[in-house]
């Protein structure tokens, strides 16, 4: 069955882990027909709109990680199908406890066979937001064993502020991991099923393993805010950047209202 609106009941105790850890993992959120159906359109588009296509070995430790593309429901009816879906949605918004959520924006992720390591930082460092009502869902279009690089979690680290403004690179996998061992943030590192699906919070720090498989690992994400977020005035110049092309026309102080951060769950 092919379904993205389908009300999913959330297992007993998994507000309180996301509360606690900063992340949860949850099993058969999507069917596999649904994972096929919108996969397909979702790895065809990444391939079609990426525009990085230097050999990976002449790549940075960045640019190895994943092939990226953004907003990719701007493109595509049936894109726009899953990334408005209110099972993933409403999911988010039981997790960090609010009325509703809008879409800050959806992001493929495509790990190449041979693709590097994914080095550990936290989201929010990017994102002009007042508050850390925010989360990504991470939604593998495919099973994700451990040789293919899954998602992983330092668990409770979304209270640790150092490391928060460290941009993802090679200097931010040396200094968090460093402080998640010193500080005994234990790394929560599972293969991923089809059907399962993470959330986790915008300032828990997570990494991901290189992709050692001979298959592409694809991801689809969706980063969700509170519907009630405010634009917050930016601290880097990464967070000037996202406002402009994120939250276009978006005022500092004022919640985030535009076209293209709809509200897609109350």
């Amino acid at each position: 069955m092919i379904d993205v609106d389908m009300p999913y009941a959330l297992p007993g105790g998994a507000i309180d882990d996301f509360r606690a850890n900063g992340f949860v993992k949850l099993s058969n959120v999507l069917s596999p027909e649904t994972l096929e159906h919108f996969g397909a359109e979702i790895s065809r588009l990444t391939l079609e709109l990426n525009t990085q296509h230097l050999p990976l070995e002449e790549r940075s430790t960045y640019d190895k990680a994943f092939l990226q593309v953004m907003n990719l429901w701007r493109s595509s009816d049936i894109a726009k199908q899953f990334v408005f879906g209110k099972t993933i949605a409403g999911i988010a918004a039981q997790l960090m406890e609010v009325d509703g959520v809008r879409l800050y924006h959806d992001q493929s992720l495509y790990k190449e066979p041979s693709g590097g390591i994914t080095p550990a930082h936290a989201d929010q460092y990017y994102w002009p937001l007042a508050s850390d009502r925010t989360i990504t869902a991470w939604i593998p279009l495919q099973a994700v064993p451990d040789d293919m690089g899954p998602l992983a979690f330092y668990s409770g680290s979304q209270r640790f502020q150092q490391g928060r403004d460290v941009p993802i690179s090679d200097e931010s996998e040396a200094l968090i991991t460093a402080a998640m061992e010193k500080e005994g943030f234990p790394l929560f590192t599972e293969a991923f099923a089809l059907g399962d699906v993470s959330f986790h919070s915008g300032w828990t720090f997570h990494r991901a393993g290189p992709n050692r498989s001979s298959r592409p690992r694809s991801v689809m994400t969706m980063i969700y805010m509170d519907a009630a977020m405010r634009l917050a005035a930016p601290t880097n110049h990464m967070q000037q950047a996202d406002w402009d092309q994120w939250c276009p026309g978006a005022v500092i102080g004022e919640i985030i209202d535009t076209e293209i951060n709809p509200r897609l769950y109350s």
